[in-house]
């Protein structure tokens, strides 16, 4: 009869002749080397996310007794958490920010600044009225760099201060070399249109023409720079300075109307033009688009 609770020998009470042990048990916790912890992994939390180089180091920590590094509750790095910006980032775009307004504030100061001295000089001098802008006179034609400066009288010149001024930082907030491309395709383009078809024997004189082509540029440089915001800008100021646009035609005496035409011809092409006013994603594009067209002409 075969005995079913036979015990080896060496095991336990075996026939050892002693009443121990004869060989020490196979028990859960003998070898806690080999052992799963009790009370959570010292490695970690487990991270599904972790890369590579990230497992060799908890691999090295576990093997070497190595103390694991502070790591961050969210890593943009790591495929599966939100990104958030870091603080440095945001310090440099409240920087930028920052900088952007005061150039704004600049030239809008500016502006009012240098007409206002303008319009105090010609009550001392009032000759220099005469320095505006006299159509299809040879003579006249550098004077459409001074003809914006110069104002009739006081209702005149107040009547371009505001709206000349929200413009001028509004324009200036994207830049000093955008201001200055701005005013510059305004006033030689608007200029040299008054001078072609203003009237022979007429005096233009007045900043309106460099108020309507900053505003005009405003309007539409949103739609070629593909900005959302430079978008919305334009659609705010098209609603609040929609009566403008009587300005562009003949009508009411002694209103230089070519100056408000071509001035907004000349904000126009601006915007259509300008480049330097594009957003960091767009100038990547024309960039990789133009190093594309280079390397199909080389090939």
């Amino acid at each position: 009869m075969s005995n079913q609770h036979h015990v080896p020998e060496g095991w336990g009470y075996g026939q050892t002749g002693q009443p121990g042990y004869g060989k020490p048990f196979q028990r859960p916790f003998s070898h806690p080397e080999s052992q799963p912890p009790a009370f959570g992994d010292p490695r970690g939390p487990y991270n599904p996310y972790a890369t590579p180089q990230q497992q060799g180091q908890q691999q090295a920590q576990q093997q070497y007794g190595l103390r694991p590094q502070y790591q961050p509750q969210y890593q943009p790095q790591q495929p599966g958490y939100p990104q958030y910006r870091q603080p440095k980032e945001r310090g440099r775009r409240s920087q930028k920010r920052k900088q952007q307004r005061n150039s704004g504030l600049r030239f809008a100061i500016g502006f009012l600044v240098v007409i206002w001295v303008v319009f105090v000089l010609e009550q001392v001098f009032p000759d220099i009225v005469a320095l505006g802008v006299h159509p299809l006179d040879p003579l006249g034609l550098p004077l459409i760099f001074t003809s914006p400066l110069l104002h009739a009288n006081l209702e005149h010149i107040v009547s371009n201060s505001l709206p000349g001024a929200l413009f001028a930082y509004l324009v200036g907030y994207s830049g000093k070399r955008v201001f200055w491309e701005v005013t510059t395709f305004v006033v030689i383009i608007g200029g040299l249109g008054v001078w072609l078809f203003g009237g022979v024997g007429t005096n233009h004189i007045g900043a309106s023409g460099l108020v309507y082509g900053w505003l005009v540029y405003l309007l539409v440089r949103g739609f070629f720079n593909r900005s959302l915001e430079q978008i919305l800008t334009g659609l705010v100021l098209g609603f609040f300075y929609s009566g403008l646009i009587y300005g562009v035609l003949p009508g009411t005496e002694g209103v230089s109307w070519q100056a408000h035409l071509f001035g907004s011809i000349g904000g126009f092409v601006a915007g259509m033009v300008i480049t330097s006013d594009d957003p960091p994603e767009l100038a990547a594009k024309k960039q990789a688009k133009a190093l594309e067209k280079q390397a199909r002409r080389q090939g």
